[in-house]
């Protein structure tokens, strides 16, 4: 058996940036198991399969450790294969996961693209202790979504400055981590730590604006934010939160294509 994979770097305008996703279009379902073999070969931060069912994409994502539930950087980069390699010419790609639902990618001008994702249920909770060592700086808000802790500092410095223990930061319970602030040039400004999932920092995390653009909504009084995160690699980030749902925009370019042999 062949398949053919695109590898795409997501939420930036350049190679390099942003963060890589690889793309696998299926004629039809893989097990789980070798999805994940093949996740485990990519070693990239998400591997997203399709298969496509009437006028639906079916697709899931999987890391070098694991199925996730949600992956943003590797559903923009599933859209542009479809968009700039499959002749997809309708304006609006509609995806389904049987772990999210409905997921929504809209192509717009200039190379950008809108995810339209279900918004987070966040709740401020009391501070964790083990969390806060592991993080190593002691937010002034700590809140729970629904698998991802979100971390609140008063600067674009102190997001900077963290440097966690990705030992610690493994044992918690939880996906991933996310520490957020406000942007000097951007809203607001954050990054993602989930070494639970074989990602101890994730370049790019556009599931972790669905719990970012309804805080910094509630906080900035706006529902319409720029975002940038700042791991090194980078990324850039359009959010617009309508209450149920968030919408995520963002552009994404080509690294390769290649062949898997099976």
């Amino acid at each position: 058996m062949k398949l053919t994979l695109y590898q795409i770097d997501a939420f930036t305008d350049h190679v390099f940036g942003g963060n890589p996703a690889a793309v696998c279009i299926l004629d039809e379902w893989l097990k789980a198991d070798l999805m994940q073999q093949i996740a485990q070969e990519n070693n990239l931060a998400e591997t997203a399969f399709i298969v496509q069912k009437n006028d639906i994409f079916e697709l899931r994502w999987f890391t070098p450790e694991t199925e996730v539930d949600l992956c943003g950087h590797a559903t923009l980069a599933a859209a542009f294969v479809l968009f700039n390699y499959h002749g997809y010419t309708e304006k609006t790609i509609r995806f389904y996961s049987h772990r999210s639902g409905k997921l929504l990618v809209e192509k717009g001008l200039e190379g950008w693209m809108t995810m339209d994702f279900p918004s987070d249920d966040l709740a401020k909770i009391q501070g964790k202790p083990e969390l806060f060592k592991a993080i190593g700086l002691t937010p002034f808000k700590t809140l729970k979504g629904k698998t991802d802790y979100l971390l609140i500092y008063n600067s674009q410095e102190e997001i900077e400055a963290i440097r966690p223990n990705f030992h610690l930061l493994d044992q918690l319970d939880c996906r991933g981590v996310i520490v957020s602030a406000q942007g000097r040039h951007a809203d607001f400004v954050s990054r993602f730590f989930a070494p639970q999932c074989g990602i101890p920092e994730d370049p790019v995390t556009g599931s972790a604006h669905t719990s970012l653009a309804p805080y910094w909504a509630n906080v900035l009084g706006k529902t319409q934010m720029t975002a940038k995160q700042l791991s090194k690699r980078g990324g850039n980030l359009i959010c617009e939160y309508l209450g149920e749902r968030v919408k995520i925009s963002g552009r994404a370019v080509s690294y390769m294509t290649g062949r898997i042999t099976l």
